[in-house]
């Protein structure tokens, strides 16, 4: 795919959706740092519905830390995987206690040094808290920049690197929200919505459909 034409992908993503927004439910970055640490292999709305229950009764280091490991599971026990999850927060939630007065740092290698969050974590909280112009390559990502050709690699670290390189600096900070959005609702996994899909005429996928609901 040429630059010109993924100038005006992204242009296009822009012009339907200027400020796009995680669809996670928080309000700081430890909220954020939280969700989006449940998040793996969970749906949005499924973390939601936890950490709508969860953050009135505890939304800081110390208040969750308080809550213990199977005090935190009764709140998430909804979720995938919750029982190394509440391990993991409880972990976080003391370093940052410990470390970093309380605070999220805005530090991707003091973020990933905490326990359950990785690269892709990390870049969201830096993206989404802290503004930074980070591309965190979950699934969708993934599956949208190759399936478009708009960014192509073997793995999430190459499409991540791929999308650093050829998006332009006046879109990196909104691509994440975007391209995850197209992912989870139009250029969808088994069956792209390709009839109801804004870039259909720029994608570069061969075999598209004809689904439009």
């Amino acid at each position: 795919m040429n630059t010109i034409k993924r100038k005006q992908i992204l242009s296009r993503l822009r012009d339907n959706n200027p400020h796009p927004e995680t669809e996670l439910n928080f309000s700081s970055p430890f909220e954020l740092l939280v969700a989006v640490t449940l998040s793996a292999q969970a749906t949005d709305v499924s973390v939601n519905k936890a950490t709508d229950k969860l953050f009135p009764i505890a939304n800081t280091p110390e208040a969750i830390y308080a809550l213990g490991v199977e005090g935190l599971k009764n709140y998430i026990k909804t979720i995938g995987l919750y029982n190394s999850k509440a391990n993991n927060v409880i972990k976080a939630c003391k370093m940052l206690i410990d470390l970093h007065n309380s605070e999220v740092p805005e530090n991707r290698e003091a973020l990933v040094a905490l326990p359950g969050v990785g690269r892709k974590t990390a870049n969201v909280v830096l993206n989404t808290a802290f503004g930074w112009p980070t591309i965190a390559v979950d699934t969708h990502i993934f599956r949208v920049s190759n399936r478009t050709k708009l960014a192509m690699g073997k793995n999430v670290d190459e499409v991540e690197q791929k999308l650093l390189k050829v998006v332009p600096a006046e879109f990196k900070v909104d691509v994440h929200h975007w391209l995850i959005l197209h992912g989870r609702y139009t250029c969808v996994a088994r069956k792209p919505r390709c009839g109801s899909c804004l870039i259909e005429d720029l994608c570069e996928f061969k075999e598209k459909t004809e689904y439009e609901n």
